[in-house]
């Protein structure tokens, strides 16, 4: 089976165009290096890009399973697996360019690793990508039986580790680490309200859980802001209710939510304009 066909053999145009969306971002990476576009240090930030779209591609791998219950969209699993993949992709992408930056010195970056805490995070969740990413071959799927499932429920703490790696190393300006954390929390409370026999076609539950990921993400901000830097955290606070600067990372969140929210709605009005009108039957009559 190709990356772009699915199980029957047959080509799946969604899967061709994720896979795409996939490639395209290595190569712009690639050609922006290539071409200078990377300032100058283009080996930290093609560092920093490839850790940026490693969690993001995580983050959408997470979304898949919520999305394609919301959406009444079950073909949409069949890239779940691609996009993981590519997330480990672009980590060990991160972690090899890192290696070249500290120009080629093992040693020297296992010393930083250990000693640097937001370095062992991130490697140890790099670790743990890496067995979901050994484990996720149809072969590993047969032999662990229900076990795969267990052992891939620690993409979760993944993704904890992951945020937390991204929150340190951005330091002072951490929009889009509070960001992904936010939408990290929306995907968490889905799957939580699923567990609990919640439906997730109800925009009202999905609403309730668009609100809630919004006020904990304005928490998430609020503590770090107070916990890990010298700027005051009621200042930050306070910035989420003015929009002259920018928009906080709480609002786009609520945004997000409030828009999935509204895809049952659809979902439910295009499956009415699509129903066929029933023709009635004519009606006999005894003859006079």
């Amino acid at each position: 089976m190709t990356p772009w066909t699915d199980r029957s053999g047959k080509f799946s145009p969604l899967k061709a165009a994720v896979l795409s969306g996939l490639m395209i971002t290595g190569l712009w990476i690639a050609w922006s290096w290539s071409h200078g576009q990377l300032g100058p240090r283009p080996v930290t930030e093609a560092i920093h890009e490839t850790g940026t779209w490693a969690i993001r591609f995580l983050m959408i791998s997470l979304a898949i399973t919520p999305l394609r219950r919301i959406a009444d969209f079950p073909k949409l699993i069949i890239v779940r697996r691609m996009i993981g993949l590519a997330a480990l992709f672009y980590a060990l992408a991160h972690l090899s360019l890192y290696i070249v930056d500290q120009n080629l010195d093992l040693q020297r970056v296992a010393t930083e690793i250990a000693r640097r805490v937001y370095l062992t995070i991130g490697f140890m969740a790099l670790l743990a990508l890496c067995v979901l990413g050994a484990t996720s071959t149809d072969a590993a799927i047969r032999r662990l039986g229900r076990n795969w499932n267990r052992l891939h429920r620690i993409v979760y703490a993944i993704g904890v580790l992951a945020g937390l790696h991204f929150f340190m190393q951005t330091k002072a300006d951490v929009f889009e680490a509070t960001l992904t954390g936010g939408l990290f929390l929306l995907l968490m409370t889905y799957r939580i309200l699923h567990g609990r026999r919640f439906s997730l076609s109800s925009p009202f539950v999905l609403l309730g859980c668009a609100i809630a990921a919004a006020v904990l993400t304005a928490g998430i901000e609020f503590a770090w802001y107070g916990l890990a830097t010298g700027i005051p955290p009621l200042r930050v606070l306070a910035a989420n209710l003015h929009f002259n600067y920018m928009i906080r990372p709480a609002w786009w969140v609520l945004l997000v939510g409030a828009t999935v929210a509204l895809i049952p709605i659809l979902r439910t009005y295009v499956g009415t304009t699509r129903s066929p009108k029933r023709v009635p039957r004519a009606v006999s009559t005894p003859a006079e």
